[in-house]
């Protein structure tokens, strides 16, 4: 049979949405911050916007499925939540509001600190793990940004800006202000006027530096040790061959 000279199957690698789930997750993300400034105003939009949600929730569960916690509890938090935003899209209501931004925060917090559980599980820098590092930052500023909805619906007006007259700011403009606070970069014209506001706030300034202090350093580090080790590996090899 030796003989016949017929070639074995070559093992193909796994595609990229299994290799690389993190990768998938944060262009998603950062796709629909692009979408949603288009999904504002109108009724049409607000059911695009819920749609693209379901499919980030989606995203999210399936990346942190190996996650030490229930991911049950994750399920039940994104079907709810996304049930009472469609719900609030048809017919508006404060408490579905409220009640649908809780689930939402809870649940893109629940599923951040899964992905840092993910980076933190061993010594060896993987490609995915520097993908989690942007998808994770992006999931705390979608949580923060539920938090400030929960914020504006219980005290309408806390979030202010000389560029619009409406007490209200829209999902983008909140999303906006997460991201800047959240990357201390501090160039919102989004204003929190309100001191509960502003606690929740300071609360993300310091989430942010806290997550860059952690986790970007932990990889910077990581990364020269690595760098380190395989030198010291050529220039055993390079003895040796002496």
């Amino acid at each position: 049979m030796s003989g016949l000279g017929l070639a074995r199957p070559r093992h193909r690698p796994p595609p990229m949405l299994v290799r690389h789930p993190s990768a998938i997750l944060l262009l998603v993300q950062l796709l629909g911050v692009l979408i949603y400034p288009y999904t504002e105003g109108n009724s049409a939009g607000r059911v695009v916007f819920e749609a693209f949600g379901v499919t980030v929730l989606a995203l999210a569960i399936w990346v942190v499925r190996p996650s030490p916690t229930p991911t049950s509890i994750a399920v039940a938090l994104a079907i709810t939540g996304s049930a009472l935003s469609i719900a609030d899209a048809i017919h508006p209501s404060v408490t579905l509001q409220l009640i649908a931004a809780i689930c939402h925060a809870l649940f893109y917090f629940w599923a951040a600190v899964n992905l840092m559980i993910y980076m933190l599980a061993d010594a060896r820098i993987t490609t995915d793990e520097l993908f989690a590092v942007g998808a994770t930052f992006t999931l705390v500023a979608w949580g923060f940004a539920y938090l400030f909805v929960m914020v504006q619906t219980l005290q309408p007006g806390c979030f202010l800006t000389p560029f619009s007259p409406l007490p209200q700011r829209s999902w983008s403009e909140l999303l906006f202000l997460s991201f800047t606070n959240l990357s201390s970069t501090g160039i919102s014209d989004i204003a929190p006027v309100t001191t509960q506001a502003r606690s929740v706030v300071m609360i993300e300034q310091l989430a942010g530096l806290g997550y860059v202090a952690l986790f970007v350093s932990r990889l910077v580090g990581l990364t020269l040790s690595r760098q380190v080790a395989r030198r010291q590996a050529e220039a055993g090899d390079a003895g040796t061959d002496e």
